[in-house]
């Protein structure tokens, strides 16, 4: 392996870029690039070498991926059990929105057939007052034999 690549600004652009989502294996949450270590200089010069010999971003992260593990990924592809771990917290949060809305459903229908928001029946027994004034209209109304 040579010590010096001469990559174009292109490629050394690309290699930073890849070595930005590539973990620190001795450093927490630290990209290569910004690790002084002795084994994170090692692993961009490893970039900078397969950039140099055309591998794709995929082919790079794999190698990586099966030296070091997927923890050497900081950000994980998003296929395979990765997915899982992508799509975990979004359907978590579309169930729990379901679950609410159906509890919100169900409180107002339940509201709804306990107390109706409508005006009372006017044959409700259960006010006096009403059950009066009823009776007193029905006996005032024309044509019904009472008064006027």
């Amino acid at each position: 392996m040579s010590t010096s690549l001469a990559l174009t600004p292109a490629q050394e652009s690309r290699a930073e870029r890849l070595g930005d989502n590539l973990r620190c294996p001795i450093c927490t949450g630290v990209p290569i690039t910004e690790s002084t270590n002795d084994i994170s200089r090692e692993m961009l010069r490893d970039v900078r070498e397969q950039v140099a010999a055309g591998r794709s971003d995929r082919e790079v992260y794999a190698y990586f991926a099966a030296r070091y593990g997927n923890f050497v990924l900081l950000d994980p592809p998003k296929e395979g059990a990765g997915v899982l771990l992508w799509g975990a917290p979004v359907l978590a949060l579309a169930a729990g929105g379901a679950l609410l809305l159906r509890f919100l459903r169900r409180g107002r229908v339940e509201a709804g057939e306990a107390a109706p928001v409508t005006a009372p029946a006017l044959d409700d027994p259960f006010d006096p007052y009403l059950a009066e004034v009823q009776r007193r209209t029905r006996r005032d109304a024309p044509g019904e034999g009472g008064g006027a």
